[in-house]
């Protein structure tokens, strides 16, 4: 009865976002504007309306999303599929096919045995173990994705492990708290995920400002990583209690099969590689597409060649339907049109910092929600200059208000990975929302501020 009622409410929201595409595709631009602006918004708000709905499946809302763009002329199709050009599209399939080689072959399985057995006595042990191992991945596997695929499959396998069944509070408890802090952490870490390098590309291409490791691990994790991690974890935990079996006995093992083998050396190869690839150039997503041949490759591979036909392709296709719009919202100018719309509203001032920093914070949080996090650099670096001169602080400043404002996550839609993520662990969208929007308010109302004193403790706003 619930289940229906909330596909009701879904479908009517899903149905005024395309009615209110549909008069906003027809209404005229604003003074100085081409008619493409107002088109672009329409597509946008569509795509986002079906991608928050989740009346239809995220993949399909993508497809449609393609067609119309083209058809429509919106954007020329190189600007539209321009994310089958980006390393990041690759990494999603090469993921994809590592994540169905570590489920198959059982070597998820033992890799929970070896990095969550000792923790398998207590439910809380093991929801901090998981985050542990989330957080340290984030330093090592510049992808936010590859973690995703790389990571869930295990924790999918513990939860099974602990006999918590799919969708139990256990399983999600223990799915969410990767999910969350794969994403959590790495955007408080500068190489860990898309919008921060998005954020350290724009920032140097149009104002000379270089992003430094140390200076951005500094400003961000204490507050945004440590501490908002360890709130996550505990939140989880409340709002999934949970029990491990009693008298869990270990797991037997046989010995490793000569694909387990196999696949353990592809795995620490590309791991080998995602970390050192400053030194090499080698962009993670080929790094991940290599991976994902090898497995599949006869003799060498883990996997049947048909296996190929078993990966579920929804993931790659929304992901370049999110990396897509974002490209469109820039290219149509209506990136530009909202940033002065929304800066507008602001009253930005000498002397008042919290007031600055929070309407700054929260103009990137719903940035986010319109164009999702990977496109909201994008979008709002090119006002950073404007942003840093009404509020008088350093530019530094004004542009890292983005990476506070990309690390609030309202809407699993806006982040592809955390997206990629549910799939992996078939989570539904109202599961993940309710954990989800919590984790969101307080970011908003708790950790923004401390964030704000943390930056006046170091100094960050100058004077």
């Amino acid at each position: 009865m619930r289940g229906a009622l909330v596909f009701r409410i879904s479908t009517l929201l899903a149905s005024l976002a395309t009615l209110a595409a549909a008069v906003v595709y027809f209404l005229p631009p604003p003074a100085g504007a081409s008619p493409v602006v107002m088109h672009a918004a329409a597509l946008m708000l569509l795509t986002v309306g079906l991608w928050a709905t989740g009346v239809i499946p995220e993949y399909i809302t993508s497809l449609l999303f393609f067609l119309l763009a083209v058809v429509l002329a919106i954007a020329s199709p190189q600007v539209v599929f321009s994310s089958f050009t980006s390393a990041t599209m690759w990494l999603v399939l090469g993921g994809l096919i590592i994540a169905e080689a570590v489920g198959s072959t059982g070597l998820g399985r033992r890799f929970a045995g070896v990095l969550f057995e000792r923790f398998v006595g207590s439910y809380a042990a093991l929801m901090v173990a998981v985050a542990l191992v989330a957080t340290a991945l984030s330093f090592f596997m510049p992808a936010t994705v590859a973690r995703m695929l790389l990571l869930l499959p295990i924790v999918v396998a513990l939860a099974e492990r602990v006999g918590f069944a799919p969708g139990s509070n256990g399983y999600n408890g223990l799915c969410m708290t990767a999910i969350m802090l794969l994403y959590q952490s790495g955007s408080a870490i500068l190489p860990a995920n898309a919008p921060n390098l998005v954020l350290a590309g724009a920032a140097e291409t149009l104002y000379s400002v270089q992003l430094i490791y140390a200076e951005y691990f500094w400003v961000m994790f204490p507050v945004l990583g440590f501490l908002k991690g360890a709130f996550v974890v505990a939140l989880i935990y409340k709002m999934c209690p949970a029990t491990v079996q009693p008298e869990i006995s270990p797991p037997e093992f046989a010995p490793m099969s000569a694909a387990e083998k196999r696949l353990a050396v592809i795995l620490v190869l590309a791991l080998l590689l995602w970390m050192t690839d400053a030194i090499h150039g080698v962009r993670a997503g080929w790094v991940a597409l290599a991976a994902g041949l090898a497995c599949l490759m006869p003799k060498i591979g883990v996997l049947p060649p048909t296996a190929f036909n078993d990966v579920k392709f929804g993931p790659f296709f929304y992901t370049g339907a999110s990396i897509g719009l974002g490209a469109v919202v820039h290219e149509s100018g209506l990136g530009d049109v909202l940033g002065k719309m929304l800066l507008a509203t602001l009253n930005l001032q000498p002397g008042h910092d919290f007031t600055n920093f929070m309407s700054l914070g929260l103009l990137n949080v719903l940035t986010g929600v319109l164009v999702t996090n990977p496109a909201m650099p994008a979008v709002t670096t090119a006002l950073a200059a404007s942003f840093a001169e009404a509020a008088g602080w350093p530019l530094a400043a004004a542009i890292m208000t983005i990476a506070v404002g990309y690390n609030v996550m309202l809407m699993p839609y806006q982040v592809p990975p955390v997206v990629v993520g549910m799939y992996a662990c078939r989570m539904s969208l109202a599961t993940a929302m309710r954990m989800a929007l919590p984790i969101a308010v307080a970011g908003i109302v708790v950790f923004m501020p401390l964030e704000f004193l943390w930056w006046r403790v170091i100094g960050y706003f100058g004077g």
